[in-house]
């Protein structure tokens, strides 16, 4: 029987607690975020994995972590969420192009990686509460800098007990984003755009949680608040299983041997999506390199670089929306893993982020990164690498995958690593049809987005997905937008508290 794995703050004040009571509560109460006291090995060989289908998989990963929900229990999420939302059997499919392998991630609801998490989020939620007596309305509370929040609408759109709140950047994402999102059905959902970028939203998000009073009042009412962020563990342990799944894969179609190595290529904005690779490979995944790619947005690759975390820069939008982004929430993890899980330190650090806007690590740190390498990638290379790789291959990558797949091709150039390597596609290209459409050099002036989806459809001969052509002619039901300063007021308007 494997050990149970119980939660604690990254922070410390905070004792350790069972993997339903951290989903439920999202953030601790001390602003830390819930890690797990170890990370536990994975009890069937990779070979044996291979032979798994993805749902399979998914219990077998998550299982480790969620050491408090029955089989029965996890096995119905699981179920339930990996059935035909998702346009393909694979859920996560690899396709080889130009060297390197492209773990596709976009064939849920909302065609975003959020997908893969947040179609279950919403079941270990309800079920976490169903565990724990909870009697509150549990209500979401997110911010997005384009993906989470459509893809957490959609999960938790009229599921009973539950209200969700999306916070967004009303100048800081696509326009397919924003329409996905403001039109968006369902009596327990609301979206609200904020005069600000995503780190306001994020910094208001994590204000307003953090907010005593606030929760006392809302405990008199009936609600309680959770998050469909990244820093939720419930949103994190699912996207571990797509790197074990991949690994296997790769197995089972002879394209490593068992124990091979691999490298794992991921477009970072919040470190959620990366700081699972890392949780796979200390689960037994042989992954050599991590290499987290950013976009002009660079501080994580500054950080790799130096071991100094400064967010004071100018914070620069680009046509990678989702990794614009200067307050990495997910790194606090890794800080506190590196640190030897010492949640002093750590706190000490987030205090330093908080007052100065940045931190530096020790050397001592520093010399447990070295499984990473960061890299980035202009606004010039990122259209370019779209361009190159389909006139080469024929194969159409978003911008936040291209962000990725530069950074691997200067990365191979730079080190002469040729290791088999999986590069993360967070997105698919219709999401963000403007800037693909003029990576490829097509005009696009007069055209509106979905205009130029249909462009981008007769050029690639892939299918516009139905995320896409649902939302066409959709109704516009959100059209709130407040400052950065009034978002608690919005949540009290909403809440009638």
């Amino acid at each position: 029987m494997a050990k149970e794995v119980l939660y604690s703050s990254t922070r410390g004040a905070l004792g350790n607690i069972h993997a339903s009571e951290a989903i439920l509560k999202g953030l601790a109460g001390d602003g830390g975020l819930y890690v797990p006291d170890h990370i536990p090995h994975l009890e069937r060989s990779l070979r044996e994995i291979a032979s798994l289908s993805y749902q399979e998989t998914a219990y077998e990963v998550m299982k480790l972590f969620l050491t408090d929900y029955t089989e029965e229990e996890l096995k119905y999420c699981i179920s339930h969420a990996y059935d035909s939302k998702f346009d393909t059997e694979e859920i996560a499919p690899l396709t080889e192009a130009d060297g390197a392998f492209y773990l596709e991630l976009y064939h849920g609801l909302t065609i975003a990686f959020k997908d893969m998490a947040l179609s279950i989020l919403p079941y270990l939620m309800v079920t976490a509460a169903k565990k724990n007596n909870v009697k509150n309305e549990i209500v979401i509370l997110t911010a997005t800098s384009g993906d989470t929040g459509k893809a957490a609408l959609a999960g938790f759109a009229d599921v009973p007990g539950t209200k969700i709140i999306v916070f967004y950047p009303k100048h800081g994402v696509s326009p397919i984003q924003e329409k996905q999102m403001v039109t968006q059905k369902g009596a327990n959902t609301c979206v609200i755009g904020i005069e600000g970028n995503f780190d306001d939203a994020q910094t208001g998000v994590k204000k307003i949680f953090t907010d005593p009073d606030l929760a006392k009042e809302m405990d008199s009412k009936g609600f309680q608040f959770s998050s469909a962020n990244s820093i939720n563990i419930g949103r994190l342990v699912p996207q571990i299983v797509y790197y074990v799944y991949s690994y296997a894969k790769l197995l089972k179609e002879g394209r490593i041997a068992d124990g091979d190595s691999i490298n794992v290529v991921v477009p970072t904005g919040n470190f959620g999506n990366i700081l699972a690779a890392y949780y796979a490979k200390n689960m037994g995944v042989p992954i050599s390199k991590l290499i987290c790619a950013s976009n002009s947005n660079k501080v994580l690759f500054d950080f790799f670089k130096t071991g100094e975390y400064d967010r004071n820069r100018d914070f620069v939008l680009t046509a990678s929306p989702s990794m614009d982004i200067l307050i990495s929430s997910n790194l606090e993890r890794l800080i506190y893993h590196i640190s030897g899980d010492n949640s002093a330190k750590d706190a000490e650090f987030m205090e330093k982020l908080s007052k100065d806007g940045k931190y530096e690590i020790t050397d001592e740190m520093r010399e447990k990164l070295t499984d990473f390498f960061g890299g980035y990638a202009s606004e010039e290379e990122t259209f370019e690498t779209i361009k190159n790789l389909f006139d080469k291959t024929g194969y159409l990558i978003d911008t936040h995958t291209a962000v990725a797949s530069c950074v691997y091709n200067k990365y191979v150039k730079e080190t002469g690593d040729k290791t088999v390597s999986v590069i993360a596609s967070t997105a698919s290209p219709y999401k963000f049809t403007r800037s693909v459409i003029n990576a490829l050099g097509i005009p696009e002036e007069g055209k509106d987005d979905f205009e130029l989806a249909d462009k981008l459809s007769e050029v690639s001969k892939v299918e516009i997905p139905e995320a896409v052509t649902s939302i066409r002619t959709a109704d516009v039901l959100h059209k709130k937008v407040v400052d950065k300063t009034e978002m608690e007021k919005a949540v009290r308007n909403f809440l009638s508290l």
